[in-house]
């Protein structure tokens, strides 16, 4: 009965997540930001708004984000607890982006699919 627990939590995450955009508590996030634990100082109520800039953003873009993606993402920027709606945009433009990338590009450091020179 024990695998049958995560796998509910899961699929109740990825429904929740592909109806609209995780609530996402920043404060612990900003406080740290704003102590200097996790880099640059920043005031905390600036991170906060930002933050709830970067929510704003994600509500309007949410629907043109696959849904694994959100999901997935949603995981990964809420991972330990914390986390922020920066490193969840982020997380989906960059799987967004990837996509958008050549399928193969040859080896690394002979250029775009070009053929090794003889």
């Amino acid at each position: 009965m024990i695998p049958v627990v995560p796998a509910i939590f899961i699929a109740t995450l990825t429904l929740a997540v592909a109806d609209g955009v995780p609530n996402i508590n920043v404060q612990p996030t900003c406080k740290a930001a704003a102590e200097g634990i996790i880099g640059l100082k920043q005031d905390a109520e600036a991170c906060i708004r930002s933050e709830q800039r970067v929510r704003a953003q994600l509500v309007e873009q949410w629907t043109q984000f696959l849904a694994e993606d959100r999901a997935s993402c949603a995981r990964l920027a809420t991972m330990g607890g914390g986390g922020t709606y920066t490193e969840l945009l982020t997380c989906l433009e960059l799987k967004r982006d990837a996509r958008k990338l050549p399928k193969d590009t040859g080896p690394v450091g002979r250029g775009a699919g070009k053929p090794a020179a003889r």
